[in-house]
């Protein structure tokens, strides 16, 4: 490697980390404020636990804020080189496109790689980890099972939100049962309640006093028309076994959440006990997850081009146009995997579809660019 490409090399790698930290900040941000900062204030997670699982969100955001890094990075540092001149001196002095792009597509492959590693290890041992943390810190301390101001889902069948705990008193509690769908087949609202934890049975116990639920058509719940009515009661108790609750959690382990070894392990028993459902979503969660990388050396190929055209220095007009490609391209993995249900459109091949475009894109931009 030259000086010319050890100098591009170096400043995209920068550019490229200091991008990847900047939007993975930004998602672990968001996931302390979802999961980790209301526990932590409610007694149930220790500061040094706090910071411990803050650490293993580390490997889950890099799954997504990889992609996005590369592609700002890249923009970044060419469509400066490109403001500066320095992209028009090399091209005057005979060098082609793809010779000044070498370092970055090496660069784009190395990430590439990096992303597998992250996607098909890393992220689901440290989301495991993350989620087995947060499950024991909460059934060492039942009471304070349910958070304020936040949407608890480990109820089974059934989503609550409170907005105020006063030690075993709840004010203002709202609550949805769901089918085995996830659909919302009752919803209610009770002005308070009070949660106490059996000691002798392990259950939580939770009675909400002045409820008013309105029923939804057990068949079809969705169907708006058919709402039975409001209904006023007193007092409505609910019981639920702590070991049921994370007995449930545990049994609703994601297959992203799984490494490449334990779902080949659960796809090959999909397909020998003849469940073509199941199997088809271990499919389309290795595909996911592989398209993802690929799609790195994509976002690398493509920005190479794009820089150059763009030509600002302003960072956030190359940070906009990082997030647009990035959203357009998750948008379309989002699109695929609502055909996990329908096997007969093979969604674990079409997963492929959106790096495949993105790729060409970049392909193409960068012949365009190279005739210019």
């Amino acid at each position: 490697m030259n000086l010319l490409h050890r100098h591009i090399f170096w400043n995209v790698l920068i550019t490229c980390l200091a991008a990847v930290g900047l939007f993975a900040a930004v998602l672990i941000l968001g996931n302390v404020l979802k999961d980790m900062m209301g526990r932590m204030l409610a007694g149930q997670i220790e500061p040094l636990t706090f910071l411990y699982m803050i650490g293993l969100l580390v490997p889950y955001v890099a799954a997504y804020a990889l992609p996005m890094g590369m592609l700002a990075g890249v923009l970044l540092v060419l469509g400066r080189m490109s403001a500066q001149q320095e992209i028009t001196a090399m091209r005057a002095a005979g060098l082609s496109l793809f010779y000044v792009a070498r370092p970055v597509i090496l660069l784009g492959v190395l990430a590439t790689m990096v992303a597998l590693l992250i996607n098909f290890e890393f992220m689901p041992r440290a989301r495991t980890a993350y989620k087995t943390i947060l499950a024991d810190a909460v059934q060492t301390n039942p009471l304070s099972f349910i958070v304020p101001k936040t949407f608890v889902r480990d109820f089974p069948n059934m989503v609550v939100y409170v907005e105020s705990v006063e030690g075993s008193e709840l004010r203002d509690i709202w609550f949805w049962r769901l089918d085995d769908e996830d659909r919302v087949q009752e919803s209610g609202r009770a002005k308070s309640g009070r949660v106490v934890f059996d000691e002798p049975t392990a259950s939580l116990r939770v009675t909400m006093r002045e409820v008013s639920a309105e029923a939804r058509n057990e068949t079809d719940p969705e169907d708006f028309s058919k709402v039975r009515g409001t209904t006023t009661v007193g007092e409505v108790p609910l019981v639920f076994q702590v070991d049921d609750l994370f007995n449930q959690r545990k049994a609703r382990i994601r297959y992203k959440s799984l490494t490449y070894d334990q779902l080949a392990a659960v796809k090959d028993r999909h397909f020998v006990e003849g469940n073509v459902a199941e199997h088809m979503k271990v499919s389309l969660a290795i595909s996911e997850k592989a398209s993802t990388a690929v799609a790195v050396l994509a976002f690398a190929i493509i920005a190479v081009p794009l820089g150059i055209r763009v030509s600002r220095t302003e960072t956030s007009a190359n940070l906009g146009v990082a997030l647009v490609l990035v959203m357009a391209y998750y948008f379309l993995t989002i699109v695929v995997s609502w055909l996990e249900k329908q096997p007969q459109w093979r969604p674990d091949l079409l997963m492929w579809l959106p790096a495949v475009l993105f790729l060409s894109l970049g392909i193409w931009l960068f012949r365009r660019v190279e005739r210019a």
